[in-house]
């Protein structure tokens, strides 16, 4: 895993762009303190940072052919790349080392751009060539490894980071505010947008070209639902089982020490198993905490045992103030996914133990694993289809805004997002559930000149994007769990996963998210994925032969800390001192009574409203360390 930055200018680079990208790359340190590699001609300066994981001797970077017509900076791992060097040699390519990076630039001079669509992988990279003066950027498929860049007219500078990249003047500082509205209501920023005007992401299995001063776009990989129909959960599993198999072994090859990430989830235990079948020794890593709800060292202790790994638990006492400052240096964008603070306390700590790391990540988006939002979408969608809009306005628009909302309230009450998802559209109620700042509030919390300044963007229409299908037949769960993979699960989850295990100097693969899997997904009817009564049918009846039964029929838990709490007690004072602070950067976008008006009823039990106040305290810290 690595680091990668550059300046490509073609009008010549200027006496300053060499100390520019050291400077970059010098940022980038965390993702790779193994090794750090520059190379420049008349166009292009490129710098690496290395994490050194296959090839440790003949690895470097930047990486030239031997002709050094064709350079590449390389940030990820290529599993397949045996197969890949094994195609090229036929075509004649001469290999120098077994680095997966030298694949990339002989099969670029075979395939070209259609070098990606040979690429099992994560990764992010970019080619210059040098004879055509012409710069290839590209991105996995559902966008492990990020790649940020800033255009304009002949100068193309990119980096892994936006911290990174905004090391140049000639960065744009100001604030996006179609990303702040993105980021405000579902706490992250979706690409291709990032949250500094004029500063874009590579979006997932996208190639962006450069050349004569223009940017050419093509997305290489589009998933394409199509229902097998599979007799049984059996025959659908003899499908799986060989691909995932696969995806774990591809993933075990590493010259360092690796292992897994274990929590007491099913997937994660799936890995395992996985790993344990095709190892005689596997390391796994499990953080426990004291609060029973938020446990789950004893569920991974049983599966560790059943396998026989080499387990090491470690118990922390999470200290709100220390673990994010730790957390907020590290995000070179805002993300208020509160799980990101475990994620940083599971990577600190089995860093100790490996430099890779397997995880669990990716068996809830494709195999339906959000049971809580998934199955409430279906429903809802059901009814919305036998009643005419007009008739869902009166239904359950009128009485949704009137429903009082609080946490007092029994659980068998608290309908007021469920009136008000049936008074919408499938898509419009998909939002609804995304958002952690609600329409009703948005307009309240907002103040006028921000409201202004978006032009009436709300992120409902980055939503639409990837919610709405050219095949209009599919069913509201599938578009659902199309949507969560190139939104929710790229944007917000493998950020967390990626950021937080490079603070840390490591490398986190996650089988589940071979693309092969992704596809396969796709093949599933819907009952094959959840009913009112479970979630992830298919992967439970996988683990059935090979996990505990106490983790297979375990209930899905979620991987977070107790926000809630944190914002009442050990965060109070930090939250009042700068997100309620007079000068606070927050009231460029937000109306100070409103914002006090929220504080007050969560401090008083009244409404419980710790997504929202997090992410605004995040995007605050954030702000100061920028």
């Amino acid at each position: 895993m690595c680091g990668i930055a550059g300046i490509i200018d073609l009008n010549g680079l200027g006496p300053a762009d060499t100390a520019n990208v050291r400077g970059m790359s010098d940022l980038l340190f965390h993702r790779g303190p193994d090794e750090a590699g520059y190379w420049q001609d008349e166009h292009a300066a490129l710098g690496h940072r290395r994490l050194s994981i296959i090839d440790l001797a003949g690895g470097q970077q930047p990486m030239l052919t031997p002709e050094r017509d064709i350079a590449v900076v390389f940030n990820g791992e290529i599993y397949n790349y045996r197969d890949v060097r094994a195609a090229l040699q036929k075509y004649g390519h001469t290999f120098k080392s077994t680095s997966d990076t030298e694949c990339l630039l002989h099969g670029y001079r075979q395939w070209g751009d259609q070098l990606v669509e040979h690429l099992n992988g994560m990764f992010a990279f970019v080619i210059w060539d040098v004879k055509k003066r012409r710069a290839l950027m590209a991105r996995d498929r559902v966008g492990k490894k990020p790649l940020f860049y800033h255009h304009l007219g002949g100068r193309l500078s990119f980096a892994s980071e936006l911290s990174a990249l905004r090391h140049l003047s000639t960065t744009p500082s100001q604030l996006n505010h179609e990303a702040m509205e993105c980021y405000f209501t579902l706490g992250y920023v979706p690409a291709p947008m990032s949250i500094i005007e004029g500063v874009h992401k590579v979006s997932p299995a996208q190639t962006i070209s450069f050349a004569a001063g223009a940017l050419g776009s093509n997305k290489y990989w589009h998933m394409q639902p199509k229902n097998v129909a599979y007799k049984n959960l059996d025959e659908a599993g003899e499908v799986f089982e060989p691909l995932f198999s696969d995806a774990v072994k591809i993933r075990m090859e590493s010259e360092v020490p690796l292992g897994a990430f274990l929590s007491g989830g099913i997937d994660s235990s799936l890995v395992v198993s996985a790993m344990a079948a095709q190892s005689d020794r596997v390391i796994t890593n499990t953080i426990g905490v004291d609060d029973k709800e938020f446990d789950e060292s004893s569920a991974a202790a049983l599966t560790a045992k059943h396998f026989g790994t080499d387990h090491h638990l470690t118990r922390v006492k999470p200290d709100a103030l220390d673990v994010l400052n730790k957390v907020v240096a590290h995000l070179d964008e805002p993300l208020a996914d509160p799980s990101v603070v475990p994620t940083w306390y599971v990577c600190e700590m089995a860093r100790k133990q490996v430099t890779v790391a397997l995880s669990g990540d990716g068996g809830d988006e494709p195999f339906g694993g959000y049971d809580f939002r998934y199955m409430p979408h279906l429903l809802e969608s059901r009814i919305r289809s036998k009643l005419p809009p007009l008739m869902r306005s009166l239904m359950f628009g009128v009485p949704a805004s009137v429903w009082p909302s609080s946490p007092r309230l029994p659980k068998p009450l608290r309908l007021k997002s469920f009136l008000s998802n049936l008074s919408s559209s499938d898509l419009g109620a998909f939002h609804q559930d995304l958002s952690w700042l609600k329409a009703r509030e948005r307009k309240t919390l907002f103040n006028p000149s921000f409201i202004a300044s978006l032009n009436g963007f709300t992120s409902l229409e980055k939503v639409a994007q990837v919610y709405r299908h050219q095949d209009n037949s599919l069913d509201a769960l599938t578009k659902a769990q199309l949507a969560d993979i190139q939104l929710y699960m790229t944007d917000d989850v493998l950020v967390k996963v990626d950021r937080m295990s490079m603070g840390n100097s490591l490398e986190v693969r996650a089988p589940l998210l071979d693309y092969r899997l992704i596809e396969f997904a796709q093949t599933l009817p819907a009952h094959f994925k959840l009913n009112k009564f479970k979630s992830k049918i298919l992967l439970r009846h996988v683990a059935k032969n090979r996990v505990p039964k106490e983790i297979v029929n375990a209930p899905k838990r979620g991987f977070t800390i107790p926000t809630a709490q944190w914002l009442r007690h050990e965060l109070k004072e930090l939250f009042e001192l700068t997100v309620l602070n007079p000068n606070s950067p927050i009231l460029e976008y937000m109306d100070s009574v409103q914002l006090k008006l929220i504080w007050r009823q969560h401090q008083n039990n009244e409404r419980d409203h710790h997504m929202l106040l997090w992410g605004l305290l995040i995007f605050v810290l954030w702000t100061e360390k920028k």
